[in-house]
């Protein structure tokens, strides 16, 4: 069992390690290389004004006096590399799954609903079965299945929040390709602290706007979509996400219908979470919020 700390170095890009091993070779080198110069210039130049007892004694506490200066500093700053390499590995083993998810559900589930959904529209043009209502909601459901499967390996193939660009520049962009995408206008309204979610909560946010974008374009016939993030009033940790549209809206529960697979979807995702979720119609807008409570 490999030690905790930098021993996997296969894990680690070529200049974090790099920066690594001169961190270390410092920390080695420093204290031998204080007592070394110590030594020479009280043997030098200081022989005649310090004898040899007050000498020893000055050599440790000169090493110490480094250590806490120079050293606890290079230590803190291998700290730091520690936890950004731990969050390297996080990201690895998080993408390496999510591929392996998302080529399974290719290879498997994908195209066993993409043959289904062929062999529907062949029964539909070759008049094998009566085209009665039954028939028709079938096909439709196949169809949103398939649909939603396939959206779910281009979610899981596309990493949930680029780690190249900060986490509020993802969501902004979000955005911007889905105005251009759907020429649906989104309003922005930010002010939640960034400070109060995890890395996982940033991920499952992102991926619940969106879809709940996604949905707003495939159900709603909206025209303008509003999008609010805020911390909660009076709270240290908590804060609400709300996405409100202009759309046709639902005349019953929208989670009971066959179709509802993306609300499911933001719903199963807020409750693994441990956040709230709500969707009512109001003002004529249909808003969709998920929260997080305030830590007890």
């Amino acid at each position: 069992m490999k030690e905790h700390g930098f021993a996997d170095a296969e894990f680690i890009p070529g200049g974090f390690f790099s920066l690594y091993k001169h961190l270390k070779s410092l920390i080695l080198i420093i204290p031998t290389l204080t007592i070394g110069i110590w030594e020479y210039t009280r043997h030098a130049f200081l022989l005649p004004y310090i004898s040899m007892d007050l000498g020893n004694w000055l050599a440790p506490l000169l090493v110490y006096l480094v250590t806490m200066t120079l050293l606890r500093k290079l230590f803190a700053l291998m700290e730091q590399l520690q936890e950004q390499l731990q969050q390297e590995r996080a990201a690895k083993a998080a993408l390496e799954e999510r591929e392996r998810v998302a080529s399974e559900l290719h290879d498997g589930i994908a195209q066993s609903l993409f043959l289904l959904s062929v062999r529907v529209d062949r029964m539909e043009q070759s008049h094998a079965v009566p085209m009665g209502e039954l028939y028709q909601s079938l096909r439709k459901t196949v169809h949103e299945v398939n649909d939603y499967v396939r959206q779910a390996i281009d979610g899981l193939r596309y990493p949930a929040v680029p780690q190249a660009q900060p986490w509020m520049e993802s969501v902004q962009h979000l955005i911007a390709d889905f105005r251009k995408d759907t020429g649906i206008a989104v309003q922005l309204e930010w002010e939640l602290s960034e400070e109060r979610m995890t890395v996982k909560e940033k991920v499952e946010l992102y991926a619940t706007l969106r879809e709940a974008l996604i949905n707003v374009f495939k159900h709603a016939a909206a025209v303008n979509v509003w999008i609010q993030g805020k911390d909660a009033p009076g709270s240290d940790t908590g804060w609400r996400c709300t996405v409100a549209d202009d759309g046709q809206g639902f005349a019953s529960d929208p989670l009971s219908k066959k179709n509802g697979y993306g609300l499911k979807i933001i719903q199963d995702r807020a409750a693994k979470m441990g956040w709230t979720f709500a969707l009512r119609r109001e003002n004529e807008r249909t808003v969709l919020t998920v929260s997080r409570p305030d830590d007890e």
